[in-house]
């Protein structure tokens, strides 16, 4: 099974300011923007900051060594390429079968075209044509957001075994 990489959000650091929804935005434009043409972006990011009276953090897709959108998918329009779980809009369907699955709610529809009939599902791809990756990563100010790899799970549950040994 391929080991994938995913962003997760600090709720300590994070202070709700949605940059990061922003800069997913602007990095899923594929066009070249202008001070004019912003306005007709869709505001369409695939990822969801979450506030509550207490607490905010990002919250996106966790991309899952066994990916149960991807199972969940009956035209196999979720697929793994690369580090990243990635859905295939040109197959999708709009069936919302991925929408029930995720574990986490990371998954959105949308119409990605102006005018398409057709919804389709999207979700974060660890923005996967960006040389300098994810986007929400380099822009947020307070560095909320870090790329966790499977090395670095590892380090964590070991850290926290031995926390729980010591302090028993």
């Amino acid at each position: 099974m391929l080991e994938t990489a995913f962003v997760i959000g600090n709720p300590d650091l994070c202070i709700g300011c949605r940059t990061c929804e922003l800069a997913c935005v602007l990095a899923h434009t594929e066009k070249q923007l202008g001070t004019e043409e912003i306005k007709s972006v869709p505001f369409l990011p695939r990822l969801s900051v979450v506030k509550t009276e207490d607490i905010s953090v990002p919250v996106q897709c966790r991309q899952c060594e066994d990916a149960p959108c991807a199972e969940a998918c009956p035209e196999k329009a979720i697929v793994h390429r690369g580090q990243a779980i990635y859905v295939l809009a040109d197959k999708c369907v709009g069936c919302k079968n991925c929408l029930m699955a995720c574990p986490i709610g990371a998954v959105y529809l949308t119409r990605e075209a102006e005018g398409a009939c057709q919804k389709t599902a999207y979700k974060c791809d660890l923005c996967a044509e960006v040389t300098a990756g994810p986007q929400c990563i380099q822009k947020c100010p307070t560095k909320a957001l870090s790329v966790m790899l499977p090395a670095d799970i590892e380090t964590s549950i070991k850290a926290k075994r031995t926390s729980v040994v010591k302090n028993t």
